[in-house]
């Protein structure tokens, strides 16, 4: 354990989910920050956490917290990471990173001006089934990567007023779900050369179902679709000149794959089940790029992090999907 102090701004599910993980991992989590004291009082009463904090800049000007997990809504993402990086705190923050790539462009700015942290907090890609497939990859156990598919699909609440609705909170599929199968087909393939979306948009705007099609280097294609109006297989697929990887539901939490030949022998399967629901690995890997100075991810750095959102603003480009927030 490196000994990092952490502190979590806001108080809702993601933040549960997360402090949560961090009692299970046994990290420090020694603050809380909301709104309003009442919430603060109640989420520190539910996790054991020391100090509960009325206002989001008393826990950002709190001396004992080193990193500040921020878990608002996504239009807040960037103001609340800045509050944080202000304060001279680390800041990982909930994904998508920001809105806009002119938002993330600013945070990767101003935590490299302070010498800090800041880091998407993109769980996936810290789990332990991902470090598996990585390493089946950079083998070369799959041959060429010609191929990769992934879906994330639910089926949330039709409330016009709910935050994955409400375009104000940058609701929509795509930052709530598509940026997991984005991300990693990112992950995978690298930065795509093309980028082709459709979508569905609701009577307010925001986006129901989005589908791409992209290019990548050496012309390997990759294809995804997130949805908020209906639950599907959530499974991915990544598909080599000599064998495949299958990763089960659901793919992007701790879950199991396999590995099989073209002539169809399974060559491995793995199950990648963990306590709790595996964000901790995120949270040690964050206190690892601090503690070693590196003060940037080796899995997801915070450019790629900037670059994704810009391939997100060209998705809702095409799609026709503009959130209150951005100027014209």
């Amino acid at each position: 354990m490196t000994g990092l102090r952490w502190g979590i701004l806001a108080t809702g599910g993601i933040a549960a989910a997360f402090a949560a993980d961090l009692r299970t991992a046994g990290l420090d989590l020694v603050a809380v920050g909301s709104r309003s004291q009442d919430s603060a009082d109640a989420f520190a009463a539910r996790f054991g956490i020391p100090r509960a904090h009325g206002s989001y800049e008393a826990l950002a000007a709190d001396p004992d917290v080193d990193i500040v997990y921020v878990a608002t809504p996504h239009p807040m993402h960037a103001a609340d990471a800045r509050l944080a990086l202000e304060h001279g705190k680390h800041a990982l923050v909930e994904k998508a990173f920001t809105v806009n790539a002119a938002e993330a462009e600013g945070l990767r700015a101003l935590a490299a001006e302070k010498g800090l942290l800041v880091m998407e907090a993109m769980w996936t890609r810290y789990l332990p089934h991902m470090a598996r497939i990585r390493e089946i990859i950079a083998a070369g156990t799959l041959g060429e990567i010609r191929a990769v598919s992934a879906d994330h699909t639910q089926s949330l609440p039709t409330d016009p007023a709910h935050r994955i609705n409400a375009l104000e909170l940058g609701g929509g599929a795509l930052l709530d779900l598509g940026i997991y199968p984005i991300s990693f087909v990112w992950d995978v393939l690298g930065a795509p050369t093309a980028v082709k979306a459709v979508g569905r948009l609701l009577d307010n705007g925001a986006d129901a179902e989005v589908a791409t099609v992209m290019t990548h280097g050496g012309g390997a294609v990759s294809t995804t679709l997130s949805s908020s109006r209906g639950a599907g297989a959530n499974a991915a697929a990544i598909v080599g000149t000599k064998a495949r990887i299958e990763i089960d539901r659901v793919w992007y939490a701790p879950t199991t794959f396999r590995v099989t030949a073209t002539d169809g022998t399974v060559i491995e399967e793995f199950d990648g089940a963990v306590d709790g629901r595996g964000m901790q690995f995120q949270a040690r890997a964050a206190e690892r790029f601090v503690t070693e100075g590196t003060l940037d991810s080796d899995l997801l750095p915070v450019a790629e992090s900037v670059a994704i959102m810009a391939c997100l603003d060209e998705i809702r480009a095409q799609i026709g999907v503009r959130y209150p927030s951005e100027t014209a």
